[in-house]
């Protein structure tokens, strides 16, 4: 028990300042886990690839004429599958098995500070070494697309590949 008035005082000046300087931690915190929640809600869903570009170090821009399918789900998964247009043609003029193109998934995480999202790779048939690894992608909510862009060492952007969310 505090017998001191002094001391009682004190303490309830600290403990009206300790609120004082944690409430503001507090609500950025909650705002943080807030922000979060809508993004991997935006993320949710099924999208088609609209275009996929690479980005050389001479510079310019090389369409690598791709489609695809892209998923996010409410329980952190995602999977991905891309392959060049013109696969199914090649396949056609040769008998030996054609492949191309990427395919893998895993769990998701974000870094929202950062604009990414990491693709925790579990499985990946055409590029298994990819499996226990992370795809890293920087994306952007921008036109009604989803842009995920690829980043070598120096923080340049190697490619951006645009999904359209299905409705």
């Amino acid at each position: 028990m505090i017998r001191s008035a002094t001391a009682r005082k004190f303490i309830c000046r600290a403990i009206t300042l300790s609120c004082i300087l944690l409430l503001p931690l507090m609500q950025t915190q909650i705002q943080a886990a807030d922000d979060l929640d809508a993004v991997k809600a935006k993320f949710i869903g099924d999208y088609e690839l609209v275009s996929y570009f690479q980005f050389p170090a001479s510079g310019g821009d090389v369409d690598m004429k791709y489609i695809g399918r892209l998923s996010y789900d409410a329980l952190g998964n995602m999977s991905g599958i891309g392959m060049p247009m013109d696969l199914p043609a090649r396949a056609a003029q040769s008998s030996q098995r054609s492949t191309g193109g990427f395919a893998y998934w895993g769990k998701v995480s974000y870094d929202l500070e950062k604009g990414i999202v990491f693709h925790h790779v579990e499985g990946s048939p055409l590029v298994p070494q990819w499996v226990g690894g992370e795809n890293i992608r920087y994306f952007e909510f921008t036109d009604g697309l989803l842009k995920l862009s690829l980043k070598d060492a120096e923080g340049r952007v190697t490619a951006t590949l645009s999904w359209r969310k299905l409705e």
